[in-house]
């Protein structure tokens, strides 16, 4: 197993990436490139820090990645890095008390989008932290490869939700005995064209729009519009709702029509 690296890791921050060597040649000052992304991984285990860095480092080349362990310090950096491009947030580091630090660091920093990496697998805590302005959950057991698939279609602007999860109903049996759930009723159901149907039930397997496009053989362009349509049918406000309300739905019953 491999050892903790020795450095002091309280309330730590740390940089990644390339910075420009002093030279007295302006072509090569001229022709330094801006990092591909600007990537904050907040989270109080060194080896998880280390191996989500890898993952970008691989994924996204050129991009710089600054780290810290605590919420204070997570704070810190947002307030110096407003071109932050992603904010990567454990759910248990110190400072965060469960979900009430992610709303810290939305209200600290709205523009800035924040995934939610956890080793937290309830269905109810990952619906709450889309609720409260996460715009995505990655589980830390998830593949090397789907973390890389799941960053990139954030980065993209799209919602990631971890699709076993969400379609297992994973949750704890006192949360799924209060009836939290929102289903979307038969008629609702009914009421969607056949195309629509295949659209939302790739929706909530937690793909992409280009994604849908191209396994349904339609543009893009396409796609937008018939999630426009299925949200105004199903009377939700944004894309997260629809799919967390059919995330039970037996599509199979529904495309025979």
């Amino acid at each position: 197993m491999l050892n903790e690296p020795d450095a002091a890791l309280s309330s730590e921050t740390s940089y990644h990436g390339s910075e420009p060597t002093p030279d007295t040649d302006n072509k090569q000052v001229e022709t330094f490139m801006e990092p591909a992304y600007k990537i904050l991984i907040a989270d109080d285990h060194p080896l998880f820090r280390e191996a989500i860095t890898s993952v970008i480092s691989s994924g996204f080349e050129g991009s710089e990645i600054i780290e810290t362990d605590d919420l204070d310090s997570a704070l810190d950096v947002t307030r110096e890095n407003d071109d932050l491009d992603l904010i990567l947030l454990d759910l248990n580091m110190p400072g965060m008390h469960g979900l009430n630090g992610l709303i810290t660091l939305r209200n600290e920093a709205p523009t800035i989008p924040v995934v939610i990496v956890s080793a937290e697998e309830d269905k109810q805590v990952v619906l709450q932290a889309i609720t409260y302005g996460a715009v995505g959950f990655i589980t830390k057991s998830s593949p090397r490869d789907q973390m890389t698939e799941a960053i990139e279609q954030i980065l993209n602007g799209n919602v990631y939700l971890p699709s076993d999860i969400i379609r297992t109903g994973k949750e704890s049996s006192s949360r799924r005995s209060r009836g939290d759930e929102n289903p979307i009723s038969p008629e609702l159901l009914n009421s969607l064209t056949r195309r629509q149907l295949l659209v939302l039930e790739r929706m909530s397997k937690g793909e992409s729009n280009k994604q849908i496009a191209y396994n349904l053989n339609i543009a893009e362009t396409t796609v937008k519009a018939h999630v426009s349509a299925i949200l105004r049918k199903l009377g939700v406000h944004n894309r997260v709702q629809a799919i967390l309300s059919a995330s039970d739905v037996d599509f199979s019953q529904y495309l025979k029509r």
